[in-house]
């Protein structure tokens, strides 16, 4: 079973082809210049829109 579905794959493509043309801007305005942070718009976009997408890792504790 895929765990991203098509339409989050391709929000993800379309935020890295926005980032290489460099018009993707991050909340505050700036340009996006990594690749990671693109890839996490991609996936957050996604997200708003109800597509199947893993849910945020949360920062685990070392004990």
């Amino acid at each position: 079973m895929a765990k991203y579905s098509k339409k989050s794959q391709e929000k993800v493509g379309k935020a890295l082809h926005e980032m290489k043309e460099g018009e993707l801007k991050s909340g505050s305005g700036k340009k996006v210049t990594s690749r990671k942070q693109a890839i996490a718009i991609g996936l957050s976009e996604a997200r708003e829109e109800g597509d199947k997408v893993p849910k945020k890792s949360s920062s685990k504790k070392k004990s």
